[in-house]
């Protein structure tokens, strides 16, 4: 994936796959900490402990006919690409919320690239869900 927007684009269905209907995204930039941050939380059926350490795994996949499930893992490798790692927190019945983290100067930290466009589009697309975005800069 080019830059974050697509990984949030793939994290959102996702989200939306487990019965989310309440997705929030939080972009927090610290240029004095020189990190930037990627929250995703969602209200979906969530993990149990087993699901989600192998969520982080390519070659597993919870969706039936699938066999791998990249989504998860290559946001992970990017944030380490950059110096960073990615945290997943999540309960049965509570929700997913993920948490990745990057080296905001880093030279391989991807692209924010048009998170504004892309919410803008899930919004207009799932009606039926609510979103909330919140960007902020320290």
């Amino acid at each position: 994936m080019e830059d974050l927007s697509l990984h949030i684009l793939d994290i959102i269905d996702n989200a939306m796959a487990a019965g989310a209907s309440e997705i929030g995204v939080r972009i927090l930039l610290e240029a004095e900490k020189d990190l930037l941050t990627l929250e995703i939380t969602d209200n979906g059926q969530g993990m149990d402990p087993e699901t989600a350490a192998k969520a982080l795994d390519p070659f597993y996949s919870s969706k039936p006919g699938k066999r791998i499930g990249l989504g998860i893992p290559l946001l992970a490798q990017a944030a380490r690409e950059a110096e960073g790692r990615l945290q997943l927190f999540s309960k049965p019945y509570n929700g997913t919320r993920i948490v990745a983290s990057f080296r905001l100067s880093h030279p391989d930290r991807k692209p924010l690239g048009d998170v504004e466009e892309t919410m803008y589009i899930l919004q207009k697309t799932h009606p039926e869900i609510r979103f909330s975005f919140e960007y902020v800069k320290k």
